[in-house]
């Protein structure tokens, strides 16, 4: 069977189950979202290192343990 009318006659198979489409589309949406979580997440780390490193040539304790402790939560909610 030619390549093209396989991938032809697959689709068409696919597309014509309506719940399956619901289901995938959902399944995507789903790993889109998390995906996007963690993006934050680490990218909100980054800032967080930053930050902390800022707060150490500052010598500013306070804003060190701040951003310490919310880097700590998220690395645990990573794993």
């Amino acid at each position: 069977m030619d390549k093209n009318n396989f991938y032809a006659n697959f689709s068409s198979a696919a597309g014509s189950n309506p719940a399956v489409n619901d289901s995938e589309k959902l399944l995507n949406e789903i790993y889109v979202d998390l995906f996007l979580n963690r993006l934050q997440r680490l990218h909100r780390i980054e800032q967080l290192r930053n930050f902390i490193d800022q707060a150490l040539d500052e010598r500013n304790e306070e804003a060190f343990h701040k951003y310490a402790k919310e880097l700590n939560e998220l690395q645990e909610s990573l794993n």
